[in-house]
C-alpha cells in the first residue's frame, strides 16, 4: 500500500491511443496516465497504443506495447503481455475507429484475454448504434467491471438502451489542467491578439463544428464591438482533406470575406500541442462551441475552457448542456447565428456578468482538474479489484456427476438440411449456415443415443448422413466442408481435418449404426473415399482415418484396406513424434493445436489392432505428457487453449479452451485404460469430463444437464455463452462416454462381487 495516498494498485494497463499521434483519444490517454502518475507517484503504468491503419510512430518509454489495428494477432500478444506483467487492472480508452474489425471488435479478443478485471472509459455512447456497434458495447458490458461515462446523459443512454445496470456506471468528468485564472493579456500579445476581444474554437475543423454559424453572428458582434476577434484554431479534419483538400476552410474564409468580416476571422491552421492549446484558451475572453449535432456526449477543450475560468456560450449538446447548467455557461439553439450574436454581444456589453460567469466556471472547473478525475479513477479501479469474481477451487461442493446424454440441444440446432454451425447464445445462427464437420460429428453421436430418444436419433442420422454424402466431391476425390444456408457449398473442397473427420463417421456409423441400410451406405462410401486420405499430409487427418479404421475393423473383421492404413499411417505418426520430439516435449509437432488426444489415441488404437509394442509405448508416452500439461495447479483438467495455436516449443497457454478438446482426452484416455487396464486413466477420463461440469480454472460450468446444450468456451473470466454446433456436440460424446465408462465399471464390479460369493 502507497502510505502516502491510500491505494493497493501496483500497476495498471492503459489501452488507448498515444502521442506522438496527433488526436484527442492520444492526448486524453497520455493525460489520464499522467494524472495517475502524479497524484499516485508510487503506481506503474503500462500504455499499450493503437497504430492507426498503415501508420507506425516512434512512442515513448512508457508504451510498452503497440497494436495495429487491423493485426489480430497484435490483440492477442498484447494480452499475453498484459498477464505477464501482473496487472491488477486493465482500463480501455475506447472509441469507435480506433480498433479493428466490425465496430472494433478487435477489442475483444483481448479482452476476453486478459486475467486483470476491467474498466473501459466510454468516449462515444450511441442513442442509435447499428447492430454491430450495440454487439461491441453489449460484448464490452459483459466483460468489464465498470463503465466510465463523463456525462449524465451517457449513464442514461447506457441504461437505456443497453439495459446496464446504475452500479454498473461511473460518471467521472473529462479531466482539465490546474490553472490559475488570469493572464490573458499576456498570452494575447504573445499570439498577436492584443487590442482584440478574442473569441475562440478549437478543433478539427468539419462542417459539423459550426463555424458558419459564428461567422454569420459576427457581422452583429462586430457592429458593438469592434475589437472583436473570432479565433478558429485547428487543422481541417483529415478525413475532409483526403476527399476535397482544404475546400471547406476555403470556404468559411470566403464567407467571412463575403461578410465584410473577413479582418475579424483569423484562422491558425494546425493540430497544435496541448500546452499551445491552452495558452490559447488563456487569452481568450468568450469560448464558443456552436457544434450542430447534439449527440456529442464529452467535449475535452470545452472542459478545458470551464476548467480555466472562462465564460462559454455553446450550442446544447449533450455535455455542454449538462456542463454549463447553473449559469456557468451560455446555451443557445443549433445554427442560430442571431443568438450567438445576443448572447456574446450581452457578455462584451457587461464585464461584470462576463467575470462571474468565468468566476463560476473556474470554481466548477476545480472538481475536473487531472488529480480529481485521477482520484475517482483509482476508487473504481479498486473496487473492479474488490468486486471481481472469485475464482472457485475443488472441495467447494461441485457435482460433477455423469449427466445423461440429452438431445434436445442438438435438435435446436438442426434442421432438414443437417446440423447449424453456430449459435448466437442459444439460438441458431443461420448466418454462417452448415459445415460436414459437425454433421459428420452429430450422425456418429445419433449411434450412441438410446433409450427413448433412440427413434428420434435414427430420423436424424439419415438426415446426417445425406448432408455427408451430398458433401462427397468424387470428382476431386475431397469432401466439400461449408455449406450456405441457402443450400449452395461455398467450396469445392475442405481442408484436410475435415476430410479425415467424415471418413471417420464413416468407418463409427459402419460399426454403430442401429439400421443396417445406414451401416451398408457408411461401408460403401467408406471404401471409395479411404484410398485418398494417404494423399493427405495431416496428421490429425490420418489420426481421424487410423480412428476410422479402427472402427471399420469393428465392422467388418479383416478389413484389408482398414488394416493398410493402419500400418501405412501409423507409421507417419510415429516419425513425426520422432522428428519432433525435444527433451520435456514428447509431441508430434512444435506446436499444440486441438483435438490433441486424438493423435495419441490414433497410435494406441493401432497398436492394439496391430499388436505393435512399440507403437504402444510411444502412444502412451505421448498421452502421459499431454496430460500432464493438460492440468492446472489444482489437478483439474485445463484444455490447451487456442492463444496456443502457433507457438513452438512454447508452454500451452490457457484461454480460450474449447469442449473439444475435453471430448477428446476423454476417448483418448478411455482407450489408454483399455489398452492398460490402469486405472489412472479412467481417472484422467473422470478429470477431463468434470471440465463441462464446472472442475475448471474458473469454476463455472459449461456443459447443462437440462437440454445438453454446452457454451462455447472458457475465457479469462467467464465461459462464451454461445452454443455452437461442436460444443454441444462435445459435450453430448462426453455424456455419452461416461455413462459407457460407468456402466462397464458397474458391470465389472457386480462380476467380480458375483465371482467372490461363488468361491
Amino acid at each position: 500500500m502507497d502510505a502516502r495516498t491510500g491505494s493497493t494498485l501496483r500497476k495498471i494497463a492503459l489501452i488507448g491511443n498515444s502521442p506522438p499521434r496527433l488526436c484527442g483519444i492520444a492526448t486524453f490517454t497520455n493525460d489520464v496516465r499522467n494524472g495517475l502518475i502524479d497524484t499516485f507517484p508510487d503506481l506503474a503504468i503500462d500504455m499499450y497504443a493503437m497504430n492507426d491503419r498503415g501508420a507506425h510512430y516512434v512512442y515513448p518509454g512508457e508504451v510498452v506495447c503497440s497494436i495495429d489495428q487491423d493485426d489480430l494477432g497484435h490483440y492477442t500478444r498484447a494480452a499475453h503481455r498484459i498477464n505477464a506483467s501482473g496487472a491488477d487492472v486493465v482500463c480501455v480508452q475506447h472509441e469507435y475507429g480506433i480498433f479493428g474489425g466490425p465496430a472494433g471488435a478487435y477489442l475483444l479478443k483481448l479482452l476476453d484475454r486478459v486475467t486483470a478485471p476491467v474498466v473501459v472509459t466510454l468516449h462515444t455512447v450511441l442513442e442509435q448504434p447499428n447492430p454491430e456497434q450495440r454487439a461491441v458495447i453489449e460484448a464490452l458490458v459483459r466483460r468489464a467491471s465498470k463503465l466510465i461515462v463523463m456525462a449524465e446523459k451517457g449513464r442514461h443512454i447506457l441504461q437505456e438502451v443497453h439495459g446496464v445496470a446504475a452500479d454498473r456506471i461511473a460518471v467521472v468528468p473529462h479531466g482539465a489542467p490546474d490553472r490559475a485564472m488570469g493572464g490573458g493579456e499576456d498570452f494575447k500579445r504573445r499570439f498577436g491578439f492584443e487590442g482584440h476581444r478574442v473569441l475562440l474554437t478549437f478543433g478539427l475543423l468539419s462542417p459539423n463544428k459550426g463555424i458558419e454559424t459564428i461567422i454569420r453572428a459576427m457581422p452583429a458582434i462586430v457592429a458593438r464591438h469592434p475589437d472583436a476577434l473570432y479565433v478558429v484554431l485547428g487543422a481541417t479534419h483529415p478525413h475532409l482533406v483526403a476527399h476535397e483538400g482544404e475546400a471547406y476552410r476555403e470556404g468559411l474564409m470566403a464567407l467571412a470575406e463575403t461578410l465584410g468580416v473577413r479582418q475579424h476571422v483569423r484562422f491558425i491552421d494546425g493540430f497544435v500541442e496541448q500546452a499551445t492549446l491552452l495558452d490559447h484558451i488563456a487569452a481568450a475572453d468568450i469560448y464558443v462551441t456552436p457544434y450542430l449535432n447534439e449527440a456529442q456526449i464529452t467535449s475535452g477543450t470545452l472542459s478545458y475552457a470551464v476548467a480555466m475560468g472562462k465564460a462559454v456560450v455553446s450550442t446544447p449538446y449533450w455535455h455542454a448542456a449538462e456542463l454549463l447548467a447553473g449559469g456557468v455557461g451560455m446555451l443557445v439553439p443549433f445554427g442560430d447565428s442571431g443568438a450567438f450574436a445576443a448572447r456574446i454581444t450581452e457578455l462584451l456589453d457587461r464585464p461584470d456578468v462576463l467575470d462571474e460567469m468565468s468566476r463560476r466556471a473556474w470554481s466548477v472547473g476545480r472538481t475536473m482538474i487531472w488529480p480529481a478525475l485521477a482520484r475517482s479513477y483509482v476508487a473504481i479501479f479498486e473496487e473492479a479489484i474488490r468486486t471481481q469474481p472469485a475464482r472457485l477451487f475443488p472441495g467447494m461442493g461441485r457435482n460433477t456427476d455423469p449427466v445423461p446424454p440429452r438431445l434436445a440441444a442438438v435438435e435446436r440446432l438442426s434442421d432438414d438440411v443437417g446440423i447449424i454451425q453456430h449459435s448466437i447464445f442459444s439460438v441458431p445462427d443461420r448466418h454462417h449456415g452448415y459445415c460436414v464437420d459437425d454433421n459428420c460429428r452429430a450422425l456418429m453421436l445419433m449411434h450412441r443415443i438410446d433409450g427413448p430418444d433412440s427413434v428420434r436419433a435414427d430420423e436424424l442420422a439419415a438426415i446426417y448422413a445425406a448432408f455427408v454424402q451430398h458433401a462427397w466431391n468424387g470428382d476431386r476425390g475431397r469432401f466439400r466442408n461449408f455449406m450456405g444456408f441457402d443450400r449452395s457449398w461455398l467450396e469445392e473442397e475442405g481442408s484436410e481435418d475435415s476430410f479425415g473427420r467424415t471418413l471417420w463417421s464413416l468407418g463409427d456409423t459402419a460399426a454403430r449404426a442401429r439400421s443396417h441400410e445406414l451401416r451398408r451406405w457408411a461401408s460403401h462410401l467408406f471404401d471409395q473415399v479411404a484410398p485418398h486420405v494417404r494423399a493427405l499430409g495431416s496428421p490429425r487427418t490420418w489420426a481421424f482415418a487410423m480412428i476410422a479404421a479402427d472402427a471399420m475393423l469393428d465392422a467388418h473383421p479383416g478389413h484389408e484396406l482398414s488394416l493398410a492404413l493402419l500400418r501405412d499411417l501409423g507409421g507417419r505418426l510415429q516419425d513425426r513424434l520422432a522428428s519432433a520430439r525435444r527433451p520435456g516435449w514428447e509431441w508430434f509437432e512444435a506446436v499444440l493445436a486441438y483435438d490433441n488426444a486424438r493423435l495419441p489415441e490414433a497410435l494406441l488404437r493401432a497398436a492394439r489392432r496391430l499388436d505393435d509394442p512399440a507403437m504402444r509405448s510411444e502412444g502412451l508416452a505421448a498421452l502421459d505428457w499431454l496430460d500432464g500439461i493438460q492440468s492446472n495447479p489444482e489437478g483439474e483438467f485445463r484444455a490447451v487453449g487456442t492463444d496456443s495455436f502457433g507457438h513452438e516449443y512454447a508452454p500451452p497457454l490457457p484461454f480460450d479452451q474449447q469442449p473439444v478438446e475435453a471430448w477428446a482426452m476423454i476417448d483418448a484416455a478411455m482407450v489408454a485404460h483399455r489398452v492398460t487396464g490402469e486405472q489412472r486413466w479412467a481417472e484422467a477420463a473422470r478429470k477431463a469430463y468434470a471440465w463441462y461440469l464446472g472442475a475448471n480454472d474458473l469454476g463455472l460450468p459449461l456443459g447443462s444437464s437440462i437440454d445438453g446444450g454446452c457454451f462455447d468456451g472458457l475465457m479469462s473470466d467467464r465461459v462464451n455463452l454461445n452454443q455452437g454446433a461442436e460444443s454441444v456436440l462435445a459435450f453430448q460424446f462426453a455424456c455419452c462416454a461416461l455413462r459407457e465408462m460407468t456402466e462397464k465399471a458397474d458391470r465389472n464390479g457386480s462380476i467380480s462381487k458375483a465371482g467372490a460369493v461363488a468361491s
